[in-house]
């Protein structure tokens, strides 16, 4: 299990056993460092992961506090880690989705025009890799991929894609907050996608967009069997 994963484990672990109850302060970051065994670099970031599924409420020069939610939906909000890790189901929307939108990405190789190349790779040079949270990542990617579907002029194909896409959102969060280096790798990928797509390259374009989204599943394998 890496590290945050399991300084999470720990913080969701003190909130169902009911010593943290919604509306609950936290201890500071290096109290509880100490008293969970863990780095204040990966408490950091295990409270970052929280904060983004909504257990945690940081709340700036205050204090982190457990989200005010009902018993039951705050141990559903916690139940989506659990269902990341058991259900074989995510990874085969993920199949799903690599199966499309690499044919997706393919045509739209063929019909982009020298103007829809150029707007993917604005979308890639928009976003600072070292100046980036989470959610500004994800918001890229459903942007960048969304203008590739687009471009298949097939108004049926892009509703499923779009509909697959909304049920990977939070595994595609939780990798950019867990796995080092998703933000570079994910730019890189998504340039040279673009790229192949302003050269019209449907071979290759359709290769890098099954490797991209493929890319996902391996690490989604590898949560799943920790």
């Amino acid at each position: 299990m890496a590290v945050t994963d399991e300084a999470i484990e720990k913080i969701k672990a003190m909130i169902v056993a009911g010593e943290l109850g919604p509306g609950d302060r936290l201890p500071p970051e290096k109290e509880l460092a100490e008293r969970l065994g863990l780095s204040r670099n990966s408490m950091r970031e295990a409270v970052k992961a929280l904060e983004v599924i909504r257990i945690l409420d940081v709340r700036r020069g205050d204090g982190t506090y457990v989200t005010s939610l009902e018993p039951h939906l705050l141990l559903e909000a916690i139940s989506f880690v659990v269902d990341m890790h058991d259900d074989d189901s995510l990874l085969e929307l993920f199949a799903v989705r690599r199966m499309l939108e690499s044919q997706a990405t393919g045509l739209a190789a063929g019909n982009a025009s020298d103007d829809d190349a150029q707007r993917l790779l604005d979308e890639v040079s928009s976003v600072d890799p070292n100046d980036v949270s989470i959610d500004d990542l994800v918001a890229h990617d459903i942007r960048f991929h969304g203008e590739i579907v687009s471009l298949t002029r097939n108004g049926y194909l892009s509703s499923l894609i779009d509909s697959l896409g909304s049920q990977t959102i939070r595994a595609r969060v939780w990798r950019g907050l867990t796995e080092q280096g998703a933000v570079e790798r994910t730019l890189s990928e998504h340039r040279a996608i673009a790229e192949a797509i302003g050269q019209h390259d449907s071979a290759l374009a359709t290769s890098l967009a099954t490797a991209h989204v493929a890319g996902i599943e391996r690490w989604l394998r590898q949560a799943t069997s920790a």
